[in-house]
Parts: structure tokens; C-alpha cells; sequence
């Protein structure tokens, strides 16, 4: 009995301590699996920031820059830029940019000498500044070559890491940049067609312009050489389709690398071709010849008095080239006589002369695909002494590009031309329909512009067989205490060829010549740009295949005129004279 007692109380002992190991052993597995749950989300975590998120954890301390980096991420790569031959001017590809954890570096000061021997235009003291930064990030580098990066590589600093970014690249440096212009590292365009086709670009949207890399470069190369060989400060250049307003090249001087935009001088980043405005000086007598040839019925024998100076109050009209004597009308633009173009503009009148100049597209800023864009300078108010001296291009300014467009309207018939810089869907070249001058008009201006460089003050732009017309146009600069300053000019020429059917404009303006010994102390336009001039449309004719016109001088349209040039003894008929 006492036995069975005892094995019922040793089987209720056994029961309790098994059920108590139990709960035991139950508690210790829900135990152990919260220790993993929580282990796993660690993990979890611990893998989300050094791996997925690590790219851009020590791109910066604050959202925005890592906000920006994801946007570009995410966006679609910035379409290409080409000329009109299919020559690649802007791209973007993927390129090193070189970072450093500065918590990582032990010898700062050794990192920075090494680093000085890869990337000489590096600055000491900002990178050293870098380097001994509390932060974990710094940019060292953005953008560097495959050969910089394995020179990194080289120096074993595991302190040094690289990210991989969109770049925006310009093969061609600066052959076109202020009309290509350039984009930011955040894919913003900031200049050119860069900024006002931003928006096109950034949706992978390639963009054709009209420029021709060969004659870009050939206009450069010689705007370069009339710079220099006459101590210019700068210059500008253009070459144009007179029919279509097709911009084959632009040229501003100096210029800047697209690919180092950002250390380029206010002075080279200035586009001097679109956003310079200047007098031009007599070759705005194109176009106040063209408006009394457009506004009155006068024939070519019509004559002007030139032998004195006008006189209006304090102002005096003078010749630069004076011949002291009666000219007829086309003597007037031959010797570029400010006194008989003078006397046009009083005939023409204030509102048909300041009409036709607005009509031409000389008094107002463009309509143009870039943005950086100058606004002409117009008498205010415009009194009837404007009128007189705008009608040989002083006291009213324009932009050198401005000047080209309209003389393409001048000879191509009277058809407005406006300038372009993107190729249009169609390759079939368009002339504008809106008629400025009457066909009339248009062929006794080419003839005067050929007259200009067989008789006149242009003999140095001409290229035989390439029945090349033009004006020069030399100006003195306003003075920095008002007047105007007699050793600081604007020297340029802008030629047509052929002139029997004008197909290109070819525009040269060098900023501040001085005369040399070839010149003879010259620093006119005669001198300076007119050479320019016919060296372009000589290397333009080789380039673009084209054969030298195989007329006689007996056909030179200028021939028509000769009747009207008189020698200084000939007797003159039909005087103007202006009351002083």
C-alpha cells in the first residue's frame, strides 16, 4: 500500500517536471526567434545601405545633391549634337569622377602631392582643404580620363574611390562654342543651343545644326590670323546662305573650351557675333543706298556735292576718303563718301530710311534659336540729324550677324532672310517669301557691292573667278568719357559671291586693329578685313568644290557703272547741293 503511494507521488514529481521543461523549452524557442527576426532585419538593413543605397550614401551630407543624383539616374540620356555633315559636336557619355573618404587618409599632405602629379591644375590648398575634412565625402576630380583613373589606381590609397556620372563632352573643344554652347553636370543647358534647346536635348532628342565644321574652321583659322597680325582684342565672323539664312559658321573671338567652360574669362565666354553690338560704320550704306534706290526715281548718273563738309550746328560731316568733288551715286559708295550718303539720307527721309532699316531687322533684337542675343542701339529721340549720319552707319549699332542677314535681303533679290542655326525636318533650302526691296533694287546694289572691290575701297577681298561684291566699314569706337575714340576701331568687310546670283555672305569685323608695316599704319577695314574675306571664300571654294567662274571683265556686272565714274576734270551734270 505505502509502495503504491509512493509510486503514484514519484509519477506526479516526473509528470510536473516534464511539463515545466516543456514550457521551459518553449519559451527558449520563441526567445531564439525573436533574436532572429531582429538579426534578420539588421541584416536586412544592414545590406539595403552599404549595397543598394551605397552609391550615393557618400555622395553628400544633405537630400538635395542625393536627390539630384537620382533624378539624373533616372533620366534619359541628353540627346547628341551634330553639324550638318553629321560631325559630332556634343555627347554624353559615362566618366570617373574621383572621391575621397577623408577619415580613410593618414598622410593628407603626401596624398595631395601625389595627387598634384595626375591633375597638375589641382589647388593645393583646397584639396588639402578636402582631404583634412570632418566629413566622410569630397569631391576630388569629377569628369577625369581612363588614363587619370588608372594613374589613381596606381597610388593604392584606399581613401580614393570613383562614381560613374553622365558628362556632357565637346569634341570639338572650342571650334563652335558660342553657338553650340554648353550644359551643366546636372544636365542643364546653360549657353547655345545647349540652353534654349534644353528641354528637347534632356528628352533624347538629337539636334542637326546648320554649321559646316570645315568652314567653321576656316573662318576661325582666318579671323584668327587678321586678329593677330593686326593686334586686335577680338573679332567676329560669319558665313551665311544668302537665300535659305542658313548659318554654315559663326565665329566670336576670343573663344573658350566647351570642356572647361567653367574657367572661361566673362572676355571669351562674350559672343562678340550675337551679343556685341557695334557701329559698323559704312556698311550701313548698303542699305541706305538700297532705300533711296527703293523710295526715289533716281538714276545712277544722279550726282552730290562732296567738296565740303556738312555743317549742322555742332556737328560736321567729313570724308575719310575724300574726293572733294562732285560723285555721282555710284561713286558715293565706291569712295564711301560719308558727305554724299549724307545727303541720300536727308533725301530719303527720317521715317522711309528708319522704315526700310527696321524692315531689314537692324533696329531690333532677333528671332533667334539662341538666347544670347544683343539689342540694337537707335537714336532716342531719332531726329533728322539721325538720319544723316545713321545713314552712314554712326550713332546707330546692330549686331554683326544682324548686318550679314541683311545684306543677304539686299542681294538675293529683296526676300527677307533670316538667320538659323537648326537644320529644318526638310532638306529642300526654303527662301523667305516676304519681299523688303523690289528685284530692281537688289541688281543695282550688286552692282555697286562688285563696283566696291574692282574700283573701290574692297580691291583687297577680290578673288578672281569668284565674282566676289562687298563693303567695307571701318568705325571709331564710343570714347569712356563720351565722344567717340579715334585710336579704338571697328574695322569690317562684308562680301556676296557670286554676284551675278549671290549665293553666301561672308561677314569679318576684327575689334581694335592697329596698323602694321604691311598696312602701311593702316588699320582700316581695307586693310584688315577685306583680306580676311577673300582668304575664306578662296579656301570656302576648295572645300565646297567649287570651279572659278570662267567670265570675261567684259561681262562683270560692275561694267554697267563705269559710265558713271568720272575722272576729277570731268565736267559734272544733275548737282545736289545740300543747304548748309
Amino acid at each position: 500500500m505505502i509502495l503504491k503511494q509512493m509510486r503514484r507521488n514519484a509519477i506526479c514529481i516526473q509528470g510536473e517536471r516534464s511539463s515545466s521543461l516543456d514550457l521551459a523549452r518553449g519559451r527558449l524557442v520563441i526567445l531564439g526567434m525573436c533574436f532572429i527576426l531582429a538579426y534578420s532585419i539588421v541584416a536586412v538593413r544592414a545590406i539595403d545601405l552599404g549595397i543598394v543605397q551605397g552609391d550615393i550614401a557618400h555622395f553628400a551630407d544633405d537630400d538635395e545633391e542625393v536627390s539630384a543624383y537620382l533624378q539624373r539616374e533616372a533620366e534619359v540620356r541628353r540627346g547628341n549634337v551634330y553639324d550638318r555633315n553629321g560631325e559630332l559636336l556634343a555627347t554624353t557619355i559615362k566618366t570617373a569622377s574621383l572621391y575621397v573618404d577623408p577619415s580613410l587618409i593618414l598622410e593628407p599632405g603626401k596624398l595631395v602631392s601625389s595627387l598634384l602629379r595626375v591633375f597638375p591644375d589641382l589647388d593645393y590648398t583646397d584639396t588639402l582643404k578636402g582631404l583634412q575634412s570632418e566629413r566622410r565625402f569630397a569631391w576630388i576630380k569629377r569628369g577625369i580620363t581612363p588614363a587619370q583613373q588608372q594613374q589613381v589606381l596606381a597610388l593604392g590609397e584606399p581613401g580614393l574611390g570613383f562614381e560613374y556620372e553622365d558628362t556632357r563632352i565637346y569634341p570639338q573643344g572650342a571650334l563652335a562654342a558660342h553657338l553650340v554652347g554648353y550644359a551643366s553636370r546636372d544636365s542643364k543647358g546653360l549657353s547655345g543651343v545647349e540652353r534654349s534647346f534644353d528641354e528637347s536635348l534632356n528628352a533624347g532628342d538629337d539636334l542637326i545644326m546648320t554649321l559646316d565644321l570645315r568652314l567653321q574652321h576656316t573662318l576661325r583659322r582666318e579671323l584668327s590670323k587678321a586678329i593677330a597680325d593686326f593686334d586686335g582684342i577680338g573679332g567676329a565672323g560669319v558665313i551665311l546662305d544668302a537665300r535659305s539664312g542658313e548659318i554654315l559658321a559663326g565665329v566670336s573671338l576670343p573663344d573658350f573650351d566647351l570642356n572647361k567652360a567653367g574657367g572661361a574669362k566673362p572676355a571669351e565666354q562674350f559672343s562678340r557675333l550675337t551679343l556685341g553690338v557695334y557701329e559698323l560704320g559704312s556698311m550701313f550704306k548698303i542699305f541706305s543706298t538700297a532705300a533711296l534706290l527703293e523710295t526715289a526715281d533716281v538714276p545712277m548718273s544722279y550726282t552730290f556735292d562732296a567738296r565740303k563738309p556738312i555743317k549742322i550746328g555742332r556737328f560736321t560731316i567729313n570724308d575719310y576718303h575724300a574726293q572733294k568733288r562732285v560723285l555721282t551715286l555710284p561713286e558715293v559708295f565706291m569712295h564711301s563718301s560719308n558727305i554724299g550718303t549724307a545727303m541720300m539720307g536727308q533725301q530719303i527721309g527720317t521715317e522711309n530710311l528708319r522704315g526700310i532699316y527696321r524692315d531689314l531687322g537692324l533696329l531690333d533684337p532677333m528671332n533667334f534659336e539662341i538666347k544670347e542675343i544683343g539689342k540694337p542701339g537707335v537714336p532716342r529721340p531719332w531726329r533728322d540729324i539721325n538720319t544723316l549720319t545713321a545713314s552712314y552707319g554712326h550713332g546707330v549699332s546692330t549686331t554683326p550677324l544682324q548686318l550679314a542677314a541683311a545684306t543677304g535681303t539686299v542681294v538675293n533679290g529683296g526676300f527677307y532672310v533670316r538667320p538659323h542655326l537648326v537644320k529644318p525636318r526638310s532638306d529642300e533650302v526654303v527662301q523667305s517669301e516676304i519681299r523688303i526691296l523690289s528685284q530692281d533694287t537688289s541688281d543695282k546694289m550688286r552692282a555697286l557691292l562688285r563696283l566696291v572691290v574692282t574700283e573701290g575701297t574692297g580691291k583687297n577681298a577680290d578673288v578672281p573667278g569668284f565674282y566676289i561684291g562687298g563693303k567695307t566699314g571701318t568705325a571709331e569706337k564710343p570714347g569712356a568719357k563720351g565722344g567717340y575714340d579715334r585710336d579704338k576701331l571697328i574695322s569690317s568687310f562684308v562680301g556676296v559671291f557670286p554676284m551675278d546670283d549671290p549665293r553666301y555672305v561672308v561677314m569679318v569685323m576684327v575689334d581694335e586693329p592697329k596698323g602694321n608695316k604691311k598696312s602701311y599704319g593702316y588699320a582700316t577695314a581695307g586693310w584688315v578685313a577685306a583680306p580676311a574675306v577673300a582668304r575664306v571664300v578662296t579656301s570656302m571654294a576648295s572645300i565646297l568644290g567649287m570651279p572659278a567662274d570662267q567670265y570675261s571683265e567684259q561681262d562683270d556686272i560692275s561694267n554697267d557703272l563705269m559710265p558713271y565714274i568720272h575722272s576729277k576734270k570731268k565736267k559734272r551734270k544733275q548737282v545736289v547741293s545740300y543747304a548748309h
